[in-house]
């Protein structure tokens, strides 16, 4: 079996999100002076690529150690709107195309919103990125799903001041995942599967993800 990365790299001075800590590292230890090498590092909980609990914009919505380890892989189900401009908002008719309806929809699957913005990971249009109506949060929360991905910063609009499918899908219970890479790979796929693992952070409102994927078929 073999696994795609679809995680980018944590690195000192890597994009964050506006308002967001800067992502630092100091060596706390040396190898040859201590004995074992031992990093200090200091990010945020939505550095890189990572997954949102409902606490994150929900009063009193789950961390993410409260949260059911299923949320956080299944059975993917990629979208592909990389023909939507900076800026764009996306409605059901061009997420879902011309049918009018995506394929595979179910509970336990995860939806990965592939935009293409990974290309332009740590430039100034990465925060530019095409981002998602309500209506496709709420249809897809409808249809069961509760874990959705993108290959951008967020998928509501950098700047957005209701966060409108952050609610749709946290408040219902869902999570994020947001700055995925190489969901092409995934779409390539005869059965993709998805893993978007968080580190296990009490009381945690997000956490980064080594987030992997492999072929079934």
């Amino acid at each position: 079996m073999r696994l795609v990365d679809l995680s980018q790299p944590v690195a000192p001075g890597m994009p964050v999100f506006p308002g967001d800590p800067e992502v630092t590292a100091q060596p706390a230890l040396d190898v040859v002076r201590d004995g074992c090498a031992v990093t200090a590092w200091r990010l945020g909980s939505h550095s890189g690529t990572h997954v949102d609990a409902p606490s994150h914009v929900v009063p009193g919505g789950a961390d993410l150690d409260a949260l059911d380890l299923g949320l956080f892989t299944g059975p993917a189900v990629v979208v592909d709107i990389r023909g939507a401009g900076p800026g764009e908002r996306v409605g059901w008719q061009r997420f879902a195309g011309p049918g009018g309806r995506v394929e595979g929809l179910a509970p336990g699957v995860v939806v990965l919103v592939r935009t293409g913005w990974d290309a332009r990971w740590g430039g100034a249009s990465y925060a530019e990125q095409p981002w998602l109506d309500v209506e496709v949060a709420e249809r897809l929360v409808e249809a069961g799903v509760r874990t959705l991905g993108v290959d951008a910063l967020s998928p509501d609009a950098t700047g957005s001041t209701d966060l409108a499918v952050h609610h749709a899908v946290l408040g219902a219970g869902g999570v994020l995942a947001e700055n995925l890479r190489g969901l092409g790979a995934v779409q390539a796929m005869a059965r993709p599967r998805v893993a978007l693992l968080p580190l296990r952070l009490a009381g945690g409102d997000g956490a980064p993800v080594r987030a992997v994927a492999w072929d079934e078929g």
